[in-house]
C-alpha cells in the first residue's frame, strides 16, 4: 500500500467501517504472521497475531502516522511476540557453528548482498528433473529449520517479507552488525545446501 492508500484506509477505519477492518486484516495477516513466526515459532505465532489485532483495534485511534501503517502493525506484533517470551530473552550468538559441508567464503556475495557466483542453473524438461527440484526443496526445508532462531528469523524477514536491515533491527531488537552477520550466515548455509544437492544429488 501507499502512504495515500494507507491515510484513507485509516480515516475509514476511524469511521468505525467495517469493511475497512476486512481489508486491512486481509493486506496485513500475512506478513504480522511471519513476524510473530520469526520470534517465536509456529507454535505461538497465530495466538500473537489475535494479541497484536486486539492492540490494534485499542490504539488504532492512537496512531499518528510518524510511521507506515504496515511498520506500525508489524511493530505492534513484533512487541506481542517479544512479551510472549520476555522472560526468555534469546542473546545473539555470532560465533555459529560452520556451514554444512564445508565453510563457504565472502566472495560469494556482493556488498548489496546479491550473488556474486550464483548456483548453476537447473533445467525442469523431464520428470527425473521435477523430481530432483522437490529433493531439494526437501533439503532447503530441512536447513531452514536447523537454522538457529534469530537466523531463521532473519532470513524470513528479509527474503520473504522484503523488510529493510534497519526494519528488522527494530523489530528483533539486536543491532545492524548482527542483522548483517546473522543473515550473511544464513544465506551462507542456503547456499551450501544447493551447492551440495547438486554436486552430489544428496543432502
Amino acid at each position: 500500500m501507499t502512504v495515500t492508500d494507507d491515510t484513507h484506509l485509516l480515516q475509514r477505519l476511524l469511521a468505525g467501517e467495517q469493511q475497512a477492518f476486512k481489508e486491512l486484516v486481509s493486506t496485513y495477516q500475512s506478513p504480522m504472521r511471519a513476524v510473530a513466526y520469526a520470534i517465536v515459532g509456529s507454535r505461538h505465532a497465530d495466538e500473537v497475531v489475535q494479541d497484536a489485532w486486539l492492540s490494534v483495534v485499542h490504539n488504532l485511534s492512537g496512531f499518528q502516522g510518524r510511521s507506515s501503517l504496515k511498520t506500525w502493525l508489524l511493530t505492534i506484533t513484533a512487541n506481542a511476540a517479544k512479551g510472549r517470551y520476555k522472560q526468555n530473552r534469546r542473546e545473539v550468538l555470532l560465533d555459529d557453528l560452520p556451514s554444512p559441508h564445508g565453510t563457504l567464503g565472502d566472495d560469494r556475495f556482493a556488498a548489496d548482498g546479491h550473488w556474486l557466483l550464483a548456483p548453476f542453473a537447473w533445467h525442469q524438461d523431464t520428470p527425473e528433473a521435477l523430481l530432483t527440484e522437490r529433493e531439494l526443496r526437501d533439503c532447503l526445508e530441512h536447513t531452514l529449520l536447523s537454522l538457529s532462531e534469530l537466523q531463521g528469523s532473519v532470513l524470513t524477514l528479509r527474503e520473504q517479507q522484503g523488510l529493510e536491515l534497519d526494519e528488522i533491527c527494530n523489530l528483533l531488537g539486536i543491532s545492524l552488525s548482527n542483522v548483517r552477520v546473522l543473515l550473511h550466515r544464513a544465506r551462507l548455509k542456503v547456499f551450501a545446501t544447493v551447492e551440495h544437492f547438486e554436486e552430489t544429488g544428496e543432502c
